[in-house]
């Protein structure tokens, strides 16, 4: 997807702030947002830090790299699939989906990755997948 689709996709335009973010899932580098007053990364990305409210928030790489925090498996989906919080090795927490993994080889605290996928919409989203040892 082109930077100028990405600006025309409906929920980017909502959220213009956002656009970094999605430019850089799709070139399958994972940002997030950290203070530089406070040195803390939060998710959502957003402008304003959460935690001391400072508005000098810098979009920053992170790692990829987390463990999973909680799961739950929707089996009444079609296709089932399982939605997660993962605590990124930044930090924050984020809800995500779980991919490549059967449900029942899932444990709490197993270190996971991230991975991108693209949605039917066309855009990139960071979903995450059980890290290779």
């Amino acid at each position: 997807m082109s930077a100028e689709d990405l600006k025309a996709d409906p929920y980017v335009a909502a959220q213009p702030e956002s656009l970094p973010f999605w430019l850089a899932a799709e070139r399958g580098e994972f940002l997030g947002k950290r203070c530089m007053d406070c040195a803390k990364f939060h998710w959502y990305p957003r402008c304003l830090c959460p935690f001391c409210g400072s508005g000098r928030t810098e979009w920053t790489p992170l790692s990829g790299k987390g463990r999973l925090y909680a799961f739950s498996t929707l089996r009444r989906a079609q296709p089932p699939y399982t939605v997660a919080y993962v605590e990124l090795a930044e930090g924050p927490r984020m809800m995500t989906r779980m991919v490549d993994v059967d449900p029942a080889l899932l444990r709490i605290a197993m270190q996971v990755q991230v991975a991108f996928e693209r949605t039917g919409d066309g855009r990139k989203i960071p979903v995450f997948r059980v890290a290779a040892d």
